[in-house]
């Protein structure tokens, strides 16, 4: 497994070194900056944790799955109620055998899957660029290296 993997958190976990031990990474474009001796991994988590960029990521995250969880559990809980309190209504022929209550059945896995791709895709287009440019500057951190 290739060290300069931004996937690979053995270093960024604090489980790949020994304490105390420093490797230096590779300068990158911007050139070799001050090198952080004195930081533990904790203290550089909380760091990013308190940084502008990355409540950002997580406001951005809760502004699409708040929502959408509320009005998933809606839908969902509408269905089991007009189940319970309109059996004669989820009981209506729609075409052939085929009665309102398989429809909104059926509608609850489309809409299951429609829920998934709307969350990759906004994931995809609003928080992983983010979220993997803090990951980078978190592991150069705890690497020993500061931006």
């Amino acid at each position: 497994m290739r060290r300069d993997d931004p996937w690979y958190d053995t270093l960024a976990s604090g489980r790949g070194e020994p304490d105390g031990a420093w490797i230096p990474a590779p300068a990158g474009p911007s050139g070799p900056a001050e090198p952080r001796y004195g930081h533990s991994a904790a203290e550089i988590y909380l760091e990013v944790q308190r940084s502008g960029a990355f409540q950002e990521v997580r406001r951005r995250y809760r502004r699409f799955v708040i929502p959408a969880t509320f009005a998933f559990l809606a839908w969902y809980l509408a269905y089991v109620v007009v189940a319970i309190t309109e059996p004669g209504l989820m009981a209506r022929p729609v075409a052939g055998s085929v009665n309102v209550a398989m429809i909104a059945g059926l509608a609850q896995f489309l809409t299951t899957f429609l829920l998934t791709w709307a969350y990759a895709r906004h994931a995809r287009l609003r928080r992983d660029r983010a979220a993997l440019e803090l990951r980078w500057e978190t592991q150069e951190m705890t690497r020993g290296v500061g931006r």
